[in-house]
């Protein structure tokens, strides 16, 4: 289920519920499923999105989705991925500046969890361990302990382009391959998606949480995880983009620094996701 910040509920997109309960509750699907999710398919698959042959997928996506054109900036696309990566128009995202805030750092559907002393915690029905997401690396994950985890989950009709959630400046960045699977709630409720996407990891030193761990995670048919790399950012800087596909970016928190805003923390008590906007207020720095 998706809330938006005023409890409504919000309508997903049923076509797609369908096809991924196929791939993924059938055996001929998970077959399928196997095949799809090689990289070399996904690479094929995203030839096929940057020619001019995907441009007829366009406007059906936006009637489908309702997507408000108006707030991007106008461009004819000579592929279905060009409008993909579109860019919004200036002033049509206000980015929270109070540097006590935490803001999402993308148009998504946002849950936060605990990370616990065990360090494995549950996403959408599965168990997954931190030390996974962090690319087996045992001494990072507890530093994270007691932590938050904000999930930011970003489907077809979303801005694809995110930004850094503060001032600061990078301190490590790690590239982590692994097969491609959808980041839909349908397919992490059988996969261990988290564990076997590819992900980049890059560990943030910023000027009001201290050293945060973002995560960039790829999906079907996401090849790619484009980012900039700056030596140092300013909050609401955009950090990159992704290609297209469903994509999710996890942002880690350590212990006693932020606390979720209310509505997002009773909303992921039951696994309901909260539709946010890039630069929008999603939580609290911890006094």
């Amino acid at each position: 289920m998706i809330k938006d910040r005023s409890g409504n509920i919000i309508a997903a997109d049923f076509d797609q519920e369908k096809t991924l309960s196929f791939l993924y509750s059938n055996k001929l699907g998970r077959i399928i499923t196997k095949l799809l999710c090689r990289r070399f398919v996904s690479n094929l698959g995203r030839l096929y999105m940057e020619s001019p042959l995907s441009k007829g997928r366009i406007s059906k996506l936006i009637e489908r989705n309702n997507i408000d054109m108006s707030e991007y900036v106008e461009q004819k696309y000579s592929s279905f991925n060009e409008f993909f990566i579109r860019k919004i128009k200036d002033g049509k995202r206000a980015i929270d500046m109070t540097p006590s805030a935490v803001v999402s750092p993308a148009d998504s559907k946002l849950t936060v969890y605990d990370i616990g002393e065990d360090s494995v915690y549950r996403i959408k029905g599965c168990d997954y361990s931190i030390t996974e997401l962090l690319g087996g690396d045992h001494s990072l994950a507890k530093r994270f302990l007691g932590g938050k985890c904000f999930i930011y989950r970003l489907t077809v009709d979303n801005y694809h382009r995110y930004s850094y959630p503060d001032n600061g400046r990078e301190i490590e960045n790690r590239f982590i391959p692994g097969i491609l699977h959808t980041v839909n709630p349908i397919a992490t409720s059988r996969v261990d998606v988290y564990g076997k996407n590819c992900r980049e990891l890059t560990l943030l030193d910023t000027e009001n949480f201290g050293e945060v761990a973002y995560i960039e995670v790829g999906a079907m048919m996401v090849g790619r995880i484009n980012n900039h790399h700056p030596e140092s950012f300013k909050r609401g800087e955009e950090k990159g983009y992704f290609s297209f596909g469903g994509s999710t970016i996890i942002v880690l928190y350590k212990k006693d620094t932020v606390i979720p805003d209310e509505d997002i923390a009773e909303n992921s008590k039951t696994e309901t996701e909260t539709a946010v906007l890039l630069g929008e207020h999603v939580g609290t720095k911890r006094s």
